[in-house]
């Protein structure tokens, strides 16, 4: 297989237990370059589970997890992301004492070169000043750029951590319920800076929005207890008899 062919992200069999009780139960799933792919299900289908196997924080009970053609058996969340696999968490993760042009500088330091080098007055780097303002610029926070990250609302919050995701150089991107807990106004604002940062890019969400999920995905999967059901573009997910009877149609429902 061609690289240009390969899937961006392949699992293959997925299982994961913890003690007798089996949460993925051999999910089959290839994701393609460039693809914005929805993973949606009820509560307890095992979503966040899977995304903490793909990114390396729960080791797999069987099967494979590959990342443009690497198994990712073994390695570590930090290994995973120099990869080029980088996510967000249900809970935003910032740090909320440094300012946001400081949490943005913070996430490009790896990237840029600096690793583990103590020495060097990152404030002085103009490489890393205009690296972090562009990102500010792309996430639409340059006016909030002094102020301590911790007095953003939640919808800055939440795409400032898009930045911080975004901001190692990873071209396949894991959004954990990016618009969880936000008004209409707040979600339209936090899709349409998915839209634009993941041009491009390998898209993974996990989203109980369908408004969401519709509007963004290229593909979408759907999770009933540890089992993918279905697999396909949104009409056909949607269509879908099994997705009606096991979730879609409460879903959207709910919506309403």
């Amino acid at each position: 297989m061609s690289t240009s062919t390969m899937p961006a992200l392949e699992l293959d069999g997925l299982r994961k237990s913890f003690g007798k009780t089996e949460i993925i139960r051999g999910v089959d799933l290839a994701i393609g370059r460039g693809e914005r792919h929805a993973i949606i299900g009820p509560n307890g289908a095992g979503k966040s589970t899977l995304f903490n196997l793909i990114t390396g924080r729960f080791p797999n009970s069987g099967g494979h997890i590959r990342l443009h053609g690497n198994d990712l058996a073994g390695r570590q969340p930090f290994e995973i992301n120099r990869m080029g696999l980088s996510r967000s968490f249900q809970i935003t993760n910032i740090f909320p004492k440094m300012t946001v042009f400081e949490n943005v500088r913070c996430s490009l330091l790896w990237t840029k070169g600096y690793k583990y080098s103590f020495w060097h007055m990152v404030s002085r780097s103009r490489d890393l000043t205009q690296a972090a303002e562009a990102i500010l610029e792309q996430i639409n926070l340059t006016a909030r750029r002094d102020l301590p990250a911790g007095v953003l609302s939640y919808a800055e919050q939440r795409a400032l951590e898009i930045g911080i995701t975004i901001a190692g150089g990873a071209d396949v991107i894991m959004l954990d319920e990016p618009t969880a807990g936000m008004s209409h106004s707040e979600t339209d604002y936090i899709v349409e800076l998915i839209r634009k940062v993941t041009v491009g890019k390998t898209l993974i969400m996990v989203e109980h929005d369908m408004g969401v999920v519709f509007g963004l995905a290229d593909r979408i999967s759907v999770l009933v207890y540890g089992e993918i059901i279905a697999t396909g573009k949104p009409e056909d997910v949607r269509s879908d008899a099994k997705v009606q009877e096991a979730y879609l149609g409460a879903a959207l429902e709910a919506d309403h």
